[in-house]
């Protein structure tokens, strides 16, 4: 019984499921498996985006308090659809590569990657923190 109360109460982070699922911020499906990005509360929900740059003008407009989230992810770039830790990646603003929502910013689980998209396609790398400061201010 201990065991199953437990497994009941774990809290664990949504997939995006492509195709289904709609962004929190801007309502549109979400198909691109590059892209992507989720908000995971402290209550164990989970926000869903189309792109990195819809989760932070989630943030900007102030539709969930800092207090609330629990963690930030986003896509890896190099592996569509997998989930990674937006605070410990590392972003490229690059034209060449299109992000759903227009700002082109992609995430990478590891800076090595970002540093060889960079330098095929160009643009500009950012920490989360620079990116957040750039999108959110503070």
């Amino acid at each position: 019984m201990t065991l199953f109360l437990l497994a009941s109460c774990s809290k664990e982070v949504a997939q995006i499921k492509y195709g289904t699922d709609q962004c929190e911020n801007c309502k549109m499906t979400l198909t691109d498996k590059k892209y992507g990005a989720l908000i995971f509360t402290n209550k164990g929900k989970s926000y869903k985006f189309d792109a990195a740059e819809c989760m932070l003008d989630y943030v900007k407009e102030n539709k969930i308090s800092e207090s609330e989230i629990d963690k930030y992810f986003v896509i890896n770039l190099p592996e569509p659809g997998v989930l990674t830790d937006a605070v410990a990646a590392t972003y490229l603003i690059s034209r060449e590569l299109r992000s759903p929502m227009g700002e082109n910013i992609s995430a990478f689980k590891n800076k090595a990657d970002a540093e060889k998209y960079q330098t095929e396609f160009g643009g500009e790398i950012f920490s989360w923190d620079e990116l957040k400061n750039k999108f959110v201010g503070k």
